[in-house]
């Protein structure tokens, strides 16, 4: 292991959050908390490294735990945060962006922490399979749904103009892509066998009629609310946490849909590096309580906790067609299959 000055982070974790935070912005307390050589305890505090969608709750989430910790051990303690596109923050974590906490949009931006040797490989032996929220990809429309979409063929039609963002920079982006090339296997189905082809053919349609590529969710979000596009491919949560702030926008939950299920993890080789192993794990291990799943709830996620998803039921409606990432193979499947150099999504860039 390598050996840790006292009150010292590297200075390429010093440059990532700094380019972060350029990147992104931080916020006050973030600005506040930014890594220095004086006056940090390292185990007492955490950096958490987390996708863009996820800010907003946890700016509730976080005082709460706070305040309990100090309660219960009597230490106080800072936070980092950084929010950024889910591939962008684990390219971040894996390049030297010391991250003791990852939240993150997706399985597969996890392995990646777990290829670069930052995260165990048992990480999913956590409860849930180390998933914190769940959600379900859904199209928002203008208030009233003036072009009257209903599922996500109707994104084929001429004029439709369509956003959704980069896969190669949002894990949000591509839980769109595996709900739209997973939608075209449906389809398939339907009419007497699963056919690659045919969800390869129906995606292309849909691409055509895509406004701009964000680096992010919670930025093709940001390019909606100022009025670019007519629909947007999106997380459930993202458009229900706007209309409880009073954006009007309407909800079209698609016949044939993906599951979303999101994982946070403690990072292991730098949480033993800081010394604050037992504060990430106890935070981990908070995103999971009740308390912060009702938190996660309010903010638009469908609960992992059984109890908690039955209370909130009637906000979270269960498509007929709902499929989760086995349907398309796993992750390692999907990575290949649509992800790789040669796989479907670039084919579809590139006309192919």
């Amino acid at each position: 292991m390598q050996t840790r000055k006292k009150n010292t982070l590297p200075f390429v974790a010093v440059l990532m959050f700094l380019l972060v935070c350029m990147t992104v912005g931080c916020s006050k307390q973030e600005a506040a908390n930014e890594p220095s050589d004086a006056g940090t305890d390292q185990s007492n505090t955490l950096v958490i490294g987390a996708y863009s969608v996820v800010k907003d709750a946890m700016a509730e989430l976080l005082p709460i735990f706070k305040a309990e910790w100090e309660a219960k051990t009597g230490q106080s303690i800072n936070f980092q945060e950084s929010y950024e596109a889910s591939g962008t923050q684990a390219r971040a974590i894996a390049g030297g962006f010391e991250a003791d906490v990852a939240l993150l949009a997706m399985e597969n931006d996890i392995d990646k922490l777990v290829k670069a040797d930052l995260v165990n490989p048992d990480w999913k032996q956590a409860p849930n399979d180390g998933m914190i929220t769940r959600s379900i990809v859904v199209l928002g429309t203008r208030e009233g749904n003036p072009l009257g979409i209903q599922d996500f063929d109707d994104l084929t039609k001429p004029g439709v103009k369509v956003l959704y963002p980069n896969p190669k920079t949002s894990g949000g982006a591509q839980w769109d892509i595996n709900a739209i090339y997973g939608a075209g296997l449906k389809l398939s189905e339907e009419q007497g066998k699963k056919d690659p082809a045919v969800a390869k053919a129906f995606l292309e349609k849909v691409h055509q009629n895509v406004e701009s590529l964000d680096k992010s969710g919670r930025s093709s979000m940001a390019a909606f609310e100022y009025g670019v596009g007519d629909v947007i491919v999106t997380y459930e949560n993202e458009l229900l946490a706007r209309i409880a702030k009073g954006v009007k926008y309407d909800i079209v939950v698609p016949k044939n849909t993906i599951l979303i299920e999101n994982p946070a993890t403690v990072v292991d080789k730098y949480v033993d590096k800081h010394g604050n192993r037992e504060l990430a794990e106890a935070f981990v291990a908070y995103l999971n309580t009740p308390e912060a799943q009702r938190i996660f709830a309010k903010h638009g996620f469908r609960s992992v906790d059984p109890e908690v998803f039955a209370e909130t039921k009637s906000t979270f409606p269960t498509p007929p067609g709902l499929f989760d990432i086995n349907y398309l193979g796993g992750w390692a499947e999907v990575r290949t299959t649509l992800y790789s150099k040669r796989g479907v999504w670039y084919q579809v860039l590139a006309g192919l």
